[in-house]
């Protein structure tokens, strides 16, 4: 439907279905000519490889199909703390973004530093947001939690129309200041340091949750299942 309506898609997938050039080939069929691209997650995260099988048989299956592929490759916190020092990740690997499950299983690793410092959201345009996030319940996101709107209850049209991100409870303060004007403005308890922005907006919003639940959804964004 997106595609009829002429928006640029694109998906990202851990690539599981790719189990062989016939079963990628038949994942991937149906989305000929209307997926512009495809991001496959193929890290040690996701595979005993840093390149899995499964990433190597959907490029080549998305090939086929004339959809643009990419990778998606996280880095572990160490060489994270590494490019911190030296300004230089390892090639073809991007940084952890202390969200979500990264804060559950891997933020003990990371290095931190002082809350304050935290004063913009360096991966969004909260302003004028050229994406948002789709998840399956209807929520539209501009970051992962961060809700602006429901398709199940309002046209598309009409959530951006209609987005105003200065009296938006939370996106209002995160232009203000960042995450540590997040934490200021609703006077939330705060550690003193904390791995990256993306951790501390995290806590800030999950402390949130009961108070904004509409603009802060779905749980399993939450960790809640």
């Amino acid at each position: 439907m997106a595609a009829r309506m002429g928006f640029t898609v694109g998906i990202v997938s851990n690539a599981f279905w790719a189990t062989s050039p016939q079963d990628a080939r038949a994942a991937l069929r149906p989305f000929r000519k209307k997926l512009n691209n495809i991001s496959v997650s193929s890290d040690l995260y996701h595979y005993n490889e840093l390149v899995s099988r499964q990433a190597k048989e959907a490029a080549a299956a998305a090939g086929a199909f004339g959809i643009a592929v990419g990778t998606i490759s996280v880095a572990r916190p160490e060489e994270t703390n590494v490019e911190k020092v030296s300004g230089q990740l390892p090639e073809r690997l991007s940084g952890v973004m202390y969200r979500g499950r990264a804060v559950e299983k891997l933020v003990s690793q990371a290095a931190r530093f002082p809350w304050e410092q935290f004063n913009t959201c360096p991966h969004e345009d909260l302003r004028e947001p050229g994406r948002v996030h789709l998840d399956p319940f209807g929520n539209l996101h501009l970051c992962q939690g961060l809700v602006i709107g429901d398709i199940c209850d309002q046209p598309l049209r009409l959530i951006c129309e209609t987005y105003d991100p200065e009296s938006h409870p939370i996106v209002g303060p995160l232009l203000a200041g960042g995450p540590a004007e997040l934490v200021r403005h609703y006077h939330l308890p705060h550690e003193d340091t904390y791995a990256d922005a993306c951790h501390l907006c995290y806590e800030a919003r999950r402390a949130l949750r009961e108070r904004f639940p509409e603009q802060l959804r779905p749980d399993e964004m939450y960790g809640i299942y």
